[in-house]
C-alpha cells in the first residue's frame, strides 16, 4: 500500500544552523514545515566545525561588503545568543612583517571607515614582535557551537505539529506539479521511501548545494570545496586571549566559545584537499560508499579522513608567540567547507539567498558566517 503523502508549506533541506533557523522562523509564522537532514543529528558539520568567531568585520579588510554584513548582524545575533557567547577575552589582530596583503595604514583606514574599534598596541608579553609589525586590540567575541547546537535542537522540539524533522533522509526525486513540489524522500541508510508535497523548497545544504539544485533543475552555484581542519588545544597563558594574523597565508588562535579550549586555524594548513568541481569530489570518497559528491558524509567520523596538520599549524602560530607559551593539543574537527570561486579575489564570504525558480518557488541559501542567519527573513514572503 502506498504511503500517505505529507503536505507542507515549506520543505527545508539541510539541518545546519541556517536550515534550523529558517525552519524555526517559518514555523513561528504559523506555517507547516519539514526539515530534512542527511545525518542522524542536526547541526553536526560546518555548524560545529569552525573557528567560532562572531565576526565584527575585522577579518575582511579587502572585502568591505562582507565586513559590513558581518558587523550589521552582529548586535542582533549577540543579543539573541548571549548565553552562548564568550565575551571574556581580549582579541588582537596583527600585521605580519612579511607578506601581508594589508598593511597597518590600510587596516586602520578600513576600521575607521566601518566605524569599528581598533586600538594599536605597542607591545605585549605573550606575543613576538620580531614577526609582528603592528598589533591591534579589537572588539570581537566567540560563540560556542556546541551550546548553540543544543539550543536550536531544543527550540525545534517546542514547535509541535508545525514541524516534522526527517533525519538520515535525503531527496531522491523532485517534480514541479502546478504550484507545489512533489518530492520523494529516502532514508540514507535504508530502503524506505516517503512521498511529500511542499509549496516551496529551501536548499540550505551548503556543501551539497549544487547536488540539490540539480535535483530541482535549477542553476548551479560556482563553488569550490575544501576538506578543512580546526585544531582544538589548551594553553593557560592564552586562555583569555585571541590572535589573528592577517591578511595572507597566516593563522588564527582564539577561544572556542565557552569550552575552555582554543581553536587554531591556518590559511596554509587548515585546508587539506581542494575540489574545484561544483560538487565536492575528493580522492578519499573512493574508499567509502556512503560519501559521494552528491551526498557528502560527516568527515569527523570518517576512517579515511586526512591526518591532522596540527604540528604544522603549531609551528606557524608559534612564530608570533613568546617562547615560553605552552600549546597542548586536544583533538581536531574536520568538515567540508565550500565557497564561491570568485571569493579568492578579495577573500570575501558573501551571503547569497537566491530565488532560483518561481511557481513553485525554490530558494538556495549559501552562507558561511553565523551572523547572517537573519538574512533569510528579508527574502521569504511571510
Amino acid at each position: 500500500m502506498p504511503k500517505q503523502k505529507e503536505v507542507y508549506d515549506y520543505a527545508v533541506i539541510g539541518g545546519g544552523l541556517f536550515g534550523c533557523y529558517t525552519a524555526l522562523y517559518l514555523c513561528r509564522k504559523g506555517l507547516r514545515v519539514c526539515l530534512i537532514e542527511k545525518e542522524d543529528q542536526l547541526l553536526r558539520k560546518a555548524s560545529l566545525v569552525n573557528q567560532a568567531r562572531l565576526h565584527g568585520g575585522y577579518h575582511y579588510p579587502r572585502s568591505v561588503a562582507t565586513a559590513r554584513m558581518s558587523n550589521d548582524n552582529r548586535a542582533r545575533f549577540t543579543a539573541d545568543h548571549e548565553l552562548f557567547i564568550n565575551f571574556n577575552f581580549r582579541q588582537f589582530y596583527a600585521v605580519d612583517r612579511y607578506g601581508s596583503l594589508t598593511d597597518a595604514t590600510q587596516f586602520e583606514r578600513f576600521c575607521q571607515y566601518l566605524k569599528i574599534p581598533c586600538k594599536r598596541v605597542g607591545g605585549h608579553p605573550m606575543f613576538n614582535f620580531q614577526r609582528i609589525e603592528a598589533l591591534y586590540e579589537t572588539t570581537e567575541y566567540s560563540f560556542d557551537p556546541v551550546l548553540i547546537g543544543d539550543y536550536y535542537r531544543q527550540q525545534l522540539q517546542t514547535l509541535g505539529p508545525n514541524l516534522q524533522i526527517y533525519q538520515q533522509s535525503h531527496i531522491t526525486n523532485a517534480n514541479a506539479d502546478g504550484s507545489a513540489w512533489q518530492l520523494e524522500l529516502a532514508q540514507t541508510q535504508g530502503p524506505t521511501y516517503r512521498p511529500i508535497q511542499a509549496k516551496a523548497v529551501i536548499n540550505a545544504t551548503y556543501a551539497a548545494s549544487n547536488a540539490v539544485n540539480a535535483l530541482f533543475g535549477v542553476p548551479s552555484l560556482q563553488l569550490m570545496h575544501e576538506i578543512s581542519e580546526i585544531a582544538l588545544l589548551s594553553s593557560p597563558p592564552l586562555q583569555a586571549l585571541g590572535l589573528t594574523i592577517m591578511d595572507g597565508p597566516f593563522a588564527s588562535l582564539m577561544p572556542y566559545g565557552r569550552s575552555g579550549l582554543l581553536s587554531l586555524s591556518s590559511v596554509a594548513y587548515t585546508h587539506h584537499q581542494i575540489s574545484y568541481e561544483n560538487k565536492p569530489r575528493f580522492d578519499c570518497q573512493n574508499q567509502r560508499s556512503d560519501c559521494r559528491p552528491g551526498l557528502p558524509a560527516d568527515c569527523n567520523y570518517c576512517p579515511v579522513r586526512p591526518r591532522s596538520n596540527f604540528a604544522k599549524m603549531e609551528g606557524q602560530i608559534r612564530q608570533y608567540l613568546a617562547e615560553h607559551i605552552p600549546l597542548h593539543y586536544y583533538r581536531s574537527l574536520f568538515t567540508i567547507k565550500s565557497k564561491l570561486k570568485a571569493s579568492h579575489i578579495d577573500d570575501s564570504r558573501p551571503t547569497e539567498i537566491s530565488i532560483l525558480r518561481e511557481n513553485p518557488r525554490f530558494y538556495c541559501i549559501f552562507a558561511g558566517k553565523i551572523n547572517s542567519i537573519y538574512e533569510i527573513e528579508k527574502v521569504l514572503p511571510v
